[in-house]
């Protein structure tokens, strides 16, 4: 018990039942009843005024059940509120729900305490007692008790949770097999309405003989179904992903420069190209991974791999990124780009081919996931630009909607010119950069995007290219054969040939060159790498054109007489002197022979009988007069 000794205004004070409430009645019950004569009394010590103390244990079984009942220490680990154990179910119970567990788990440790008090005979009086307290049913009370047999104090509250009204649901008997049917029917792509898909299992239903409670019933059913189960099925994986949360990366690890990612958007704004044409224009923008500053953008009519190289190229005035994030589309895997890299994906990764503008400048590249925003931050900014920029008060008109149900009452009324829209966009896209407040874990909620990316890059270790070797790696990169008579390159019906190419007929050689200007010359290495020369464009002439004849022909002459003129410096001697330098050979003495066999008279014809033997007589005495001369 927390308090054994009361006095008789206390006991008055409780209200038991059975005694008096008042101090005056407590004390004739006590004198008539001898409690003073007992052990079980006492003076008041130290207390003013003095009287009698007396134990509860004087009072009468129903005064002392109820005092008990409110006195009584409750069971060790059992406190106001037995912890429930920390489990899924309990945990997703409603808190009013969990909140009614706790007290049926306290009112069943409560009997405990009280018969611990009283003796464990005492039950029934324990039950009362809690019963009154509480304005419970015996009968309620009961159950609880009988739940709780063989439970663990903390493990109460979840079975207590589960009885009555706050216990599992139950749903009314459907057989199988028309639970399966309306499953079926319902978790598809189609997204039927489940008022479609009762009407149809009904009809079945009424064919098949099942048994098939109340539409709602049902349709609570189909609800208790976890959600990502029932979007997956109905609208798709991409949808289903969405309820997992997206990964977390934390940028600050990098520093300006050192990380870049790409990608190309396409405006939703009508502009006027060059040639008159009117359609939407597609812009490729390289972004810094640790301010999330636009570094770098092209603009052009469709997304290409000139277009990408030509952003990149403009990323390199900055310096040379340790890591680019790509989308591995056609135009960024390209191999004028990731040309050598193994893990590019897109196209046959050959051997020989020529190393792309990445590759060779030792950038690292991550593909990222297609049709996936959360792995490209760049996303986020093209969010911007379609709020912020496109809808700028020098598109009006122009501006087509982001979606074929968003169109503007003023549609397709305007086209920007392509210098305006430029012009414009690069404005905007300073003012995105500069604008303060942003409030990523770099900036802080204070700094803009541009002040992080140049309070980084002043002490970020950033490597530089060369002025020569940007324009050189800017250009695109083909690997072509030079033709076996001449040497001379073709390339997209143009040609081009320098005096080198003359030692590389019919072989394997890289090209770069400029792909938006093709009458300039092209660079030729070898596979290997090595520099080999720079070609000429050779233009093709008119079949009668006598002007470029001429010249044609003044160009070759002049090749020959240097090719000549590099002979003869080549060759400081003649054939002459070199067969008059040449060492006489004198002839040998003829040997003897020391066998001789013998040669028997045979008949020897006669000069008539040797046909054309003047002839031939002439003919050798002829020779021999050549031989003596020395001709």
């Amino acid at each position: 018990m927390k308090k054994e000794w009361f006095s008789a205004a206390e006991i008055a004070a409780e209200k038991l039942g059975g005694m008096p409430e008042s101090e005056r009645g407590v004390g004739l019950v006590a004198l008539r009843e001898g409690w003073g004569t007992t052990e079980r009394s006492r003076r008041r010590e130290g207390r003013k005024g003095g009287g009698f103390e007396y134990h509860y244990t004087v009072l009468g079984e129903p005064a002392r059940t109820e005092l008990v009942a409110r006195y009584a220490v409750p069971l060790i680990g059992v406190a106001e509120a037995p912890a429930p154990a920390p489990s899924k179910r309990f945990a997703a119970l409603p808190e009013h729900r969990q909140k009614r567990a706790l007290e049926r788990a306290r009112a069943v440790a409560r009997v405990e305490a009280i018969q611990q008090a009283l003796g464990w005979r005492k039950r029934t009086e324990a039950i009362m007692a809690v019963c009154r307290e509480m304005k419970i049913s015996r009968t309620t009370l009961y159950s609880w008790i009988e739940a709780c047999y063989g439970v663990a104090l903390e493990e109460r509250a979840e079975v207590l949770a589960g009885m009555g009204s706050g216990g599992a649901r139950w749903w009314a008997p459907i057989d199988e097999e028309a639970w399966d049917f309306i499953r079926g029917d319902y978790l598809r792509p189609a997204r039927p309405s489940f008022e479609s898909c009762w009407r149809r299992l009904k009809e079945t239903a009424a064919e098949k003989r099942w048994q098939v409670p109340a539409p709602r019933t049902v349709r609570r059913k189909i609800e208790a179904i976890p959600l990502p189960l029932r979007v997956l099925a109905r609208e798709g994986a991409d949808a289903a992903r969405r309820f997992f949360p997206a990964q977390e990366r934390d940028r600050r690890s990098f520093h300006a420069l050192e990380a870049v990612n790409a990608d190309g958007h396409r405006w939703d704004v009508f502009v006027r190209w060059e040639d008159r044409t009117v359609s939407r224009p597609v812009m490729v923008t390289f972004q810094d991974l640790y301010s999330d500053c636009v570094l770098a953008w092209r603009i052009n009519r469709t997304e290409s791999r000139e277009l990408v190289r030509l952003a990149f190229g403009d990323v390199l005035e900055y310096g040379i990124p340790e890591h680019c994030f790509l989308d591995n589309g056609h135009a960024f895997a390209s191999k004028w780009l990731t040309g050598g890299m193994p893990n590019r994906y897109r196209f046959k990764v050959r051997p020989e081919e020529p190393l792309g503008l990445m590759t060779a400048l030792g950038v690292q590249v991550h593909w990222t996931t297609p049709y996936a925003g959360q792995s490209k931050p760049i996303e986020r900014a093209f969010g911007d630009f379609a709020r912020d920029i496109a809808r700028h008060p020098a598109f009006e008109g122009a501006w087509c909607g982001n979606d074929p149900l968003a169109k503007p009452e003023n549609y397709g009324s305007r086209a920007i010119p392509i210098e305006t829209f430029r012009r414009v966009v690069g404005e905007e896209i300073q003012r995105h950069n500069a604008r303060e407040g942003r409030r990523t874990a770099v900036c802080e909620g204070r700094k803009s995007f541009l002040q992080a990316f140049e309070e980084s890059y002043r002490t970020a270790p950033v490597r530089k290219a060369a002025a020569e070797y940007r324009r050189l790696c800017l250009l695109a990169a083909e690997q072509v054969t030079a033709r076996k008579v001449d040497g001379s390159i073709h390339l997209m019906g143009n040609r081009y040939w320098h005096e080198q190419l003359i030692g590389q007929r019919g072989k394997k050689v890289t090209v770069r060159f400029d792909p938006m200007n093709l009458l300039r010359e092209l660079v030729v290495y070898r596979p290997n790498g090595a520099f080999l020369c720079v070609a000429e464009l050779l233009e093709a002439a008119g079949f009668a054109d006598v002007e470029a004849a001429r010249k044609h022909a003044a160009a070759r002459n002049a090749w020959m007489n240097a090719t000549r003129a590099q002979l003869a410096a080549e060759r400081k001697m003649s054939a002459a002197e070199v067969a008059a330098m040449l060492p006489r050979i004198e002839a040998p003495e003829k040997p003897e022979a020391k066998v001789i066999r013998p040669i028997f008279a045979q008949a020897v014809p006669k000069a008539a009988e040797i046909p054309d033997f003047d002839e031939k007589l002439r003919r050798g005495r002829r020779i021999l007069k050549e031989m003596e001369s020395g001709e």
